[in-house]
């Protein structure tokens, strides 16, 4: 059985509009490729059809790959949610004891990491080590520069 994935509900829908592009659109348009390519001839000998027809099988490894991970998707309730402890969709602030520095994050599924926009995976290192904590509590976590201690600030959702 397939490990089950937790998703936003936005992030269910970009998964659920990648598959529909590739499978309206990008299948047709490489199935056009291979038939231009075929009545060209010997195919033996032609490397278009050889290449569209590995852009093929990539394409359909694509898609299997989307389906499936649909099949174990799930959505989040953030309703039901404890909103005092840090979890996954929790926005939380927190400040590095060793330089004062504050940073907020917004600890999201994998898929749905952004760094930009401050959101990180909550398999990341920092977010593994705030996971179940409350405010004012503090986490010692090992990062690839050493341990680095942080104190919660904030828990919101």
């Amino acid at each position: 059985m397939a490990e089950i994935k937790y998703f936003t509900q936005e992030g269910l829908q970009r998964i659920k509009d990648e598959l529909d592009e590739l499978i309206n659109k990008e299948r047709p348009r490489i199935a056009q490729m291979i038939a231009e390519a075929r009545d060209k001839g010997d195919l033996s000998e032609n490397a278009e059809y050889d290449a569209a027809k590995e852009a093929q099988g990539l394409l359909e490894l694509k898609i299997s790959q989307l389906q499936d991970l649909l099949v174990s998707a799930r959505v989040l309730d953030e309703s039901k949610m404890d909103i005092t402890k840090v979890l996954l969709l929790s926005k939380v602030k927190i400040r590095n004891l060793k330089n004062n520095a504050t940073m907020s994050y917004t600890l999201v599924p994998e898929k749905e990491a952004d760094l930009k926009n401050g959101k990180i995976s909550v398999n990341s290192p920092i977010a593994k080590g705030l996971l179940g904590k409350s405010v004012g509590e503090k986490a010692e976590i090992e990062v690839p520069a050493g341990i680095i201690t942080f104190e919660i600030l904030e828990v919101s959702r």
